[in-house]
């Protein structure tokens, strides 16, 4: 018999690190988290990242998979951003109020960044200047951001004198001073009129570690290559995320991320592909290239979700093409609570997949759930069941008609894999 049982000793899953350290207002109250990427429990930036690859997978990674409200507690993100990721308007793939986007210190390309922050600025974002040094070439940006970043030095009195000079000049930029580590330098940094503070006097980076799901080279560069036509086929971006459920995810929670509507639902990829539009998909698509995102072998449990999804979308073919591709979504879904650690319900609920697909993947309620249902008793060799199912699915069908969807849902996940393998 057909069996695809997902077995304890599968995956071995990707672990996503995040550091994210406290910035305090004057009272020492809470005001906002910096977002730093980290590729281990080693709780430093990692040698040898540049710093448009730790933009690319902040962004691809926490950002979209995770959320960041879910990262900061719902108090403010601030983020640092590379120049290309900068000018590649990374930030509209984000609502203007949910990040402070730093500029970092080993910014270049000055005049492109400052148009191009005065165009972002327009739209609602707002920018914070890292580690300032006071040199002459930040001119341009400082009347611009909404922050500036210092860090202390020795002795006080210079980063104090630094600090006034701004205020004098700049009496609506808030000013952040940098690597705290005694109660004297707070002292001293808030009488001179100081607005927020950061550094290990207060709190040390606090390492978050997640489960994680990457995408698989070969979605990548698809992706790339559909993209880079100057016609954007959405029917070919539709396929290609369909086939991975990493892309997937994060398309899923791009779409929650822009939408500014809390009752937004999602029943389909190419519904959440279309809604993105064209700008934000082709954005989307870099934040994958500057990353250099992608495993080297796809999990059994990525082959899983694809068959279930290929499965459900034959079975449910005679009800039409939009519950057909509900059915794959929920299909895709399915895998998601072993992938990332997380209850189903809890995906349903970030995922915004609505009453529906959120009954028939919780409950395996309606047709949908029906479906899901079948496609687990015949991975569970659960032929009575399967019997039982078809006579509520598809009651005018035979038997064999599971027997063949199976075999080309397999055929499908099969297929996918080999060829995410052969090109590595």
């Amino acid at each position: 018999m057909l069996s695809t049982q997902i077995t304890a000793d599968m995956p071995n899953l990707v672990t996503l690190y995040i550091a994210r350290q406290p910035i305090f207002d004057a009272d020492t109250g809470l005001y906002a988290y910096e977002l730093l990427y980290r590729d281990s429990i080693n709780n430093a930036f990692p040698v040898g990242t540049t710093d448009g690859q730790a933009t690319g997978r902040l962004f691809f990674n926490a950002l979209m998979l995770i959320g960041i409200d879910k990262l900061t507690a719902n108090h403010r993100a601030f983020i640092n951003l590379s120049t290309d990721a900068l000018l590649e308007d990374f930030p509209k793939l984000l609502q203007p109020s949910s990040a402070v986007i730093e500029i970092v210190e080993r910014a270049d390309n000055i005049a492109k960044m400052t148009k191009r922050i005065k165009s972002l600025k327009q739209e609602g974002y707002r920018f914070a200047l890292d580690d300032y040094d006071g040199d002459v070439k930040w001119e341009p940006l400082l009347g611009l951001v909404d922050y500036i970043k210092l860090e202390v030095e020795e002795p006080i009195i210079k980063t104090n004198m630094l600090l006034k000079k701004l205020k004098r000049r700049f009496p609506d930029v808030k000013i952040i001073v940098e690597r705290i580590e005694t109660h004297e330098q707070f002292t001293l940094l808030k009488s001179a009129g100081c607005d927020y503070f950061q550094g290990f006097f207060f709190a040390r980076p606090e390492m978050l570690t997640y489960h994680n799901v990457e995408p698989s080279k070969l979605a990548v560069f698809d992706l790339l290559r559909c993209t880079s036509r100057s016609d954007l086929n959405f029917d070919e971006v539709h396929q290609r995320v369909a086939k991975d459920v990493g892309l997937t995810a994060r398309i899923l929670k791009l779409v929650n991320a822009r939408s500014k509507s809390q009752n937004l639902v999602i029943t389909s990829i190419s519904q959440a592909v279309i809604y993105l539009g064209e700008d934000a998909i082709r954005q989307f698509v870099r934040v994958l290239a500057l990353s250099e995102l992608g495993v080297d072998k796809p999990s059994e449990l990525t082959k899983l979700g694809l068959t279930r999804a290929h499965f459900m979308l034959l079975m449910l073919q005679p009800g039409g093409q939009e519950m057909s591709e509900q059915g794959y979504l929920v299909g895709l879904m399915s895998v998601l609570d072993a992938i990332l650690n997380m209850e189903l319900d809890v995906i349903a609920q970030e995922f915004r997949l609505g009453d529906e697909l959120s009954s028939a993947l919780l409950n395996f309620n309606g047709m949908l759930g029906a479906t899901l249902k079948l496609a687990r008793a015949v991975e569970e060799d659960n032929w009575p069941l399967a019997e039982k199912l078809l006579e509520t699915i598809r009651p005018a069908s035979e038997i064999e008609v599971v027997y063949n969807a199976m075999l080309s849902a397999r055929q499908y996940g099969d297929d996918v894999l080999a060829s995410i393998i052969e090109q590595e």
